[in-house]
C-alpha cells in the first residue's frame, strides 16, 4: 500500500475533514454518554491542535494506482491534555481514523509512529490515548503498540 503521511504545520480548514471530525466526535460521544456533543467540535479540535506544541494534525493520502490520487485515507488529531494540578501538557490522541477500506494494513500504526516521532522532536516524550475499561480490543492494540496503562480515572456516578 503506497500512502503518504502529511504533517500539517499550518491551520487546516478543509470542510470535508471538519465534517468527518464532527461525525467522529458524534459517534465517539455516543459511546461514552447520552449527551449531544453539540456543533463545531471538528473545527474546535483542529484549533486546539494548532494552538500548542503538544498538538498536531497528520493525514494519510493514497499514492497508489488503484486509489484516487491524493484521496485521504485517514487522519490523526493530537491535542494537548493539561494536567489540572501541574499544568503540564501531554499530547493526546483526540481522533484517529482510517478509511474502512484501508483498515488492518498498518496505517493507524504508521500514523501513531509518525506522531510519536514528531512529538519527541518537539520535546514531548509521551503520547496519551484513552480506551474504555471494557474495550479489550483497543486496549490490547494500544499495548501491542507500546502504550501502558497509567493514572486510572475513577468516576462516581449518582
Amino acid at each position: 500500500m503506497n500512502v503518504s503521511l502529511t504533517l500539517h504545520e499550518k491551520p487546516c480548514d478543509w470542510a470535508d475533514l471538519i465534517t468527518d471530525l464532527d461525525r467522529y466526535v458524534t459517534r465517539l460521544t455516543a459511546e461514552w454518554t447520552d449527551r449531544d456533543p453539540g456543533e463545531g467540535l471538528g473545527a474546535a479540535l483542529l484549533r486546539r491542535a494548532d494552538e500548542s506544541s503538544a498538538g498536531l494534525l497528520l493525514t494519510a493520502h493514497a499514492s497508489e494506482p488503484d486509489s484516487p490520487k491524493g484521496a485521504r485515507l485517514g487522519y490523526c488529531v493530537i491535542v494537548p491534555l493539561a494536567d489540572p494540578v501541574t499544568g503540564m501538557e501531554t499530547p493526546f490522541i483526540a481522533a484517529l481514523e482510517v478509511d474502512r477500506n484501508y483498515r488492518h494494513r498498518g496505517l493507524a500504526r504508521s500514523m501513531v509512529s509518525a506522531v510519536t516521532a514528531e512529538m519527541k522532536r518537539r520535546g514531548h516524550p509521551e503520547l496519551a490515548a484513552r480506551a474504555g475499561h471494557n474495550d479489550d480490543a483497543l486496549i490490547s492494540m494500544g499495548e501491542r503498540w507500546g502504550f501502558v496503562r497509567s493514572h486510572e480515572v475513577m468516576v462516581l456516578q449518582p
